[in-house]
């Protein structure tokens, strides 16, 4: 049988999720990675690392039908390795890892959407938008 949540608590627990990438003194970070996501977030991360956005602090704006949505987009940073964007690791401002997730470019329904996956050293790159999605019920 499906877990299902009602929206207040899909909201809720939208909420709680994104609340820790505030923890600690400073905004979040998400980076960004080549291939494949690791089997679970608690895993080391995987694959080279192409970029490091620094988030607005809160991260993340108050959840609504079960989905909290990145504050602050666009954001933009600088490619420090050339590779093809497989997925993003959120962590809080102390380097704790919240949760990772799908990276596509614009459009394509990931969970972080970018300007282009394709990211070169020095070149600026974009997240067009984000969302944390809580199971409807």
């Amino acid at each position: 049988m499906a877990t299902r949540l009602p929206t207040a608590a899909r909201n809720a627990a939208a909420d709680a999720v994104v609340d820790l990438a505030d923890a600690g003194a400073g905004a979040a970070t998400i980076e960004i990675r080549t291939g494949s996501q690791p089997a679970s977030a608690n895993d080391a991360a995987s694959g080279t690392l192409l970029a490091t956005f620094t988030l607005a602090d809160p991260a993340f704006g108050a959840a609504s039908t079960g989905v909290a949505t990145l504050a602050g987009t666009p954001r933009t940073t600088t490619g420090v390795a050339a590779g093809t964007a497989g997925w993003f690791r959120l962590k809080d401002s102390t380097g704790a890892t919240v949760l990772d997730g799908a990276v596509t470019a614009t459009g394509g329904g990931g969970q972080l959407e970018l300007n282009t996956t394709t990211i070169s050293v020095g070149v600026n790159v974009e997240i067009t938008s984000g969302t944390v999605t809580m199971p409807a019920g």
